[in-house]
This record gives structure tokens, sequence and C-alpha cells, in this order.
């Protein structure tokens, strides 16, 4: 696995307004509304869940106490339970992509949000990068919850902004395939071409998905909606691009690299 570190932006001609105005949306709704995670109640009433998607009726369930065999031997953990949706369930397919459910879910999803959403918006411009994001997201949301319909999965809920976060790094797979990229691997710093950055991290996601599956689906990572935004960002990189595939610019950049 790669780590990025930062990439290119000698060619950016905008600002990144968009992109820290969504970092420091999902900051907030972490920070003050979740309260860093404790306020549950708040959490669990604007996740999304499957089964109130596809039946368009809120669901409440019970805090449980469950017990998980683990290597420790088994453990009981509290499940907290649904709590009433104060807005129509569909719009969950929103609320929950401005939630995380843990520190390091946040800082994970807004450094690779920053590393890649900058390139991606100065190509699309301010609003339709934001409707992009968006579009990704629910989108994404909107393949794991058909995924999951049905089942055991079907009341489990998820949050996080990673399923427009995919989408992001699949418009940046396409636009800017050859774009250096720095990276931290086997603890070493080095460049790679965004293909390799962000290819190796979508593999990574779809090996990770399988075995989830194989197993039962209990790793506690939406996977689906990792892959199905990606694969949603791709195709929709180019018609929101204002600058096509921006493949000059990435000429210019590798130019400068090697005379500088």
């Amino acid at each position: 696995m790669v780590f990025p570190i930062g990439d290119d932006n000698s060619d950016r001609l905008t600002f990144p307004y968009v992109t820290i105005a969504l970092i420091a949306a999902n900051v907030f709704v972490f920070v003050v509304l979740q309260g860093m995670g404790a306020n549950e109640k708040f959490t669990m009433a604007y996740v999304q869940v499957p089964a109130e998607i596809i039946s368009g009726k809120d669901i409440v369930t019970p805090t449980e106490e469950r017990v998980y065999q683990t290597p420790r031997g088994p453990q009981q953990v509290t499940v907290p339970g649904l709590e009433p949706t104060p807005v129509p369930v569909w719009l969950t397919l929103l609320t929950a992509i401005f939630m995380h459910g843990s520190v390091m879910h946040l800082l994970g999803n807004m450094w690779f949000l920053w590393i890649f959403g900058d390139n991606v918006e100065d190509d699309m411009g301010h609003v339709s990068y934001l409707l992009f994001y968006l579009a990704c997201g629910v989108l994404a949301s909107l393949i794991y919850v058909f995924l999951n319909a049905f089942g055991e999965g079907a009341e489990v809920p998820s949050l996080g902004a990673s399923g427009a976060i995919s989408g992001v790094l699949g418009a940046y797979l396409v636009l800017h395939p050859n774009r250096r990229v720095s990276v931290i691997a086997l603890r070493i710093l080095i460049d790679v071409p965004g293909y390799v950055a962000v290819g190796i991290w979508f593999l990574f996601q779809v090996i990770s998905g399988f075995f989830d599956a194989s197993g039962g689906g209990g790793g506690g990572v939406a996977y689906s909606a990792h892959v199905g935004g990606f694969i949603v960002g791709m195709i929709l990189a180019k018609p929101m691009s204002r600058r096509g595939v921006r493949a000059e610019a990435d000429s210019l950049v590798e130019l400068r690299r090697r005379l500088g």
C-alpha cells in the first residue's frame, strides 16, 4: 500500500475554495454536531440505512449488547440503535457523506481530498466540482444501498465521505494519469505517476471488498461504495471537466520537471 503526501500543482490556475469548504464542513459536522463521535443520537439519526432508502420508511431500533468472537475471546460490544430521522429518509444519502465514525476515519478521508481534490476542482470549476462531488457521494451510497437491500446488511448504517472522495480519485485517474504524485511506499519517499498512486488504492479496495464479502461483510468498511464512487468519478470526469482530460497540461508539468 502507498500513502500519498502531495502532488504537482505547478499548473493549477484556481484556488481550491470548494475543496477547503468541503473539508471544513466535514470537520464541523464531526467535531460540533457529532461531538467527536460521542453524540450517537445525532449520528444514528442521520446515517444512511439501506432498508430505509428502499422502503422510504424511517426505522428505529433499540441499543443492543452483542457478543463478538475475537482473537482474545468473546467481547461484549454495545451497538447503538437507529434513532428517529428528522428529515425524509432519502436525504440521509446526502447527510451521511458529511459524517464520520472516528477521528482517523475523518483524517484519512480529508487528507486524500486535500491531495487530489484541488486538481479536479481546477479542471471542472468550483460549481461543477461541487455538483460532481455530491453526485459521486450520493450515487456511491445508492450502489451500497442496492447491494445491501436485503439480508443482515439491510439495517446496517453507513456513513462517511469515502464514496465521494473515491469519485474524486476516479476523476484524477482519468484527468491526470501521468501527474507526479509523491508517496511513501515501504518507508521510502518516491514520485510515481498518478495512475500508479490511484491505481494501487483502487486495486486495494477491490481486493478488500472481495475478501470482506467472502467473509460475510463484517469488516465495517463499505468497499462497494468506494468502488462504485470511483467508477462514477471516472465516468463523469470528462463530461464535467471544462478543459477536457488536460493531457497538454500534464505534459507541460512533466517537461518543466525534467528541465528543472
